[in-house]
């Protein structure tokens, strides 16, 4: 697909980019969500503890909701009352986005692309983030708001973007550090890039390196490949 611009012609290898929000598009698990858990456990339940990398692992698998019930043992009472803690925090704090995430927005809305989100943040906080970190604005976002059985690992948030913009599953790619993002899109059958260029957790990144179409260490690769950029050749489903 291309489209030619001042006599420029851009090109992209997919239509639309459904983007994963934290530690994909902007660094902020270390910064944000991993503070908020530590403060909140030590506040209802000093004796459970994590590290960051443990943190992160879980996240991975079994997930969030699993590692909040299953690992930490909240009730349901005490995983909303965490999810309201969770929120007011994120609320008060800003993640900065990877270098070369923006540039890699502006050159798929520039090519007449489509930039989406799917993710479990808040749409508000997302769109916060998106604002202090000048990306453009998606066109749709799929967030921690929308009911249980519609978020990641559900296939629905890359369904209802097929139904609204008129794409196949050709046309996307999905960008994700984590496996609910990976499990979403084979659910729906699109394409699907391992974003590890957050964290170093060496059983997280063989999982991707062993089942993703790509896997990508540094940001700029995931630009070779969706641009064909002369950064360097990133070759898919291996990481250097």
């Amino acid at each position: 697909m291309a489209r030619r611009i001042c006599g420029i012609i851009l090109t992209m290898k997919y239509k639309c980019l459904i983007f994963d929000h934290d530690d994909t598009t902007v660094n902020s698990t270390a910064t944000i969500h991993y503070p908020a858990f530590v403060e909140y456990m030590q506040l209802r339940r000093p004796d459970v503890s994590c590290t960051l990398d443990e943190y992160v692992r879980y996240n991975f698998h079994p997930g969030v909701i699993e590692f909040f019930r299953d690992i930490c043992g909240l009730t349901k009472e005490e995983f909303e009352e965490e999810e309201r803690f969770w929120s007011a925090y994120t609320k008060n704090h800003t993640a900065q986005a990877f270098p070369g995430i923006r540039e890699i927005m502006e050159r798929q809305k520039a090519a007449g692309g489509i930039i989406t989100v799917a993710s479990h943040s808040f749409a508000d906080n997302i769109l916060k983030d998106y604002r202090a970190n000048q990306l453009p604005e998606p066109d749709a976002v799929f967030g921690w708001e929308q009911p249980a059985d519609e978020r990641k690992p559900s296939p629905v948030p890359v369904q209802k973007i097929m139904e609204r913009f008129s794409l196949g599953k050709e046309d996307i790619l999905v960008i994700d550090d984590l496996k609910p993002g990976f499990d979403m899109a084979r659910a729906a059958g699109v394409d699907f890039a391992a974003a590890c260029w957050c964290f170093d957790i060496p059983e997280n990144e063989a999982f991707m390196q062993e089942n993703a179409d790509y896997c990508f260490r540094r940001v700029e690769d995931l630009a070779a490949v969706l641009y064909g950029s002369s950064i360097r050749a990133a070759i898919p489903n291996q990481i250097p």
